[in-house]
């Protein structure tokens, strides 16, 4: 693979990336917004996308057995999140799928497959809708999919989830948090991974969102879900494979599946064992495994 890129000093010293052997942080102009992302390994191309509250360091784990398996693999922080330009809000999930669409354009590729992860999922969609042409294959782990499922769970009344509308205030929210990061996100990384998610994992991410702007820019990606909602739906369904994956003790699968088989003509799915909503530092070699069989088939179900 040839890219267009340069690469520039890792943004945090001593960081996990800096030990992950034959990766390295870049960064791209995507359209104005400055994503870091982290790139490593020679083949067909795959994008991971994170998620909420998590930057390119989920899916530390998994990138060298993954590139290991023959793929270049490239971890993005998601505008608004990590390395990458906190861009005053609200952006939708289809200005996201912009970003990857200048991203991918800047690495001089034609075709990438796409994994996604909680909000990652919910952008990888949009990214799938808007350049079906330039999306392989696409991998849906542990979310629930905007216009197709996801409504219905963002309210408490109904029991859904609360903080989807919490997190949607996003300059309030950061306000209420300031001061207690590790508080408020503990307790998350806590219930999300069995035990996956390290100490230096911790510390990476925390550092992340107690930057300037890393609480607030980690909140923009909820206050849209309504809006991405219609458009997913307005956009009508993707043709290209489709894996939805979700961890033994992370979300249950049935609301993603449903809503991918609604979104996709041609979806099969798995279970991660002993991985919770982390699958990928929770499971990595399983993981990369599954990844590589699905993605280097030939497509039939």
């Amino acid at each position: 693979m040839t890219t267009a890129t340069q690469a520039l000093p890792a943004p945090a010293p001593g960081s996990a990336a800096e030990r992950l052997e034959g990766f390295t942080h870049r960064y791209a102009d995507a359209g104005g917004v400055r994503l870091h992302y982290v790139i490593g390994g020679q083949g067909p191309a795959v994008l991971l996308l994170h998620g909420w509250p998590f930057t390119w360091i989920q899916w530390r784990a998994l990138m060298r057995p993954l590139a290991g398996r023959g793929f270049t693999v490239i971890a993005p922080d998601l505008r608004g999140s990590g390395d990458s330009d906190k861009p005053t809000g609200p952006y939708t999930k289809r200005d996201e799928a912009e970003d990857l669409h200048h991203l991918v354009r800047h690495l001089a590729l034609t075709d990438v497959s796409v994994v996604g992860a909680d909000i990652g999922t919910m952008v990888a969609h949009a990214y799938a809708l808007a350049y079906p042409d330039e999306v392989r294959r696409l991998v849906l782990t542990e979310a629930l999919l905007p216009g197709y499922g996801l409504e219905a769970r963002m309210n408490p009344a109904t029991g859904g989830f609360w903080h989807f509308g919490f997190h949607a205030q996003a300059e309030l929210a950061a306000m209420l948090t300031a001061g207690k990061e590790e508080e408020y996100l503990g307790g998350y990384w806590a219930m999300m991974s069995t035990g996956g998610l390290t100490d230096e994992d911790r510390a990476q991410l925390l550092r992340a969102y107690c930057a300037p702007g890393g609480m607030r820019g980690g909140f923009e990606h909820y206050a849209t879900l309504a809006e991405d909602g219609r458009a997913a739906r307005a956009a009508g369904r993707l043709a290209m494979p489709v894996l939805v994956l979700s961890g033994e003790h992370g979300l249950p699968q049935q609301g993603l599946l449903d809503g991918a088989r609604q979104a996709a003509a041609d979806v099969r799915a798995d279970i991660v064992p002993a991985a919770g909503h982390a699958i990928a530092a929770d499971n990595p070699s399983w993981l990369a495994e599954r990844l590589a069989r699905f993605l280097l088939s030939d497509g039939t179900a």
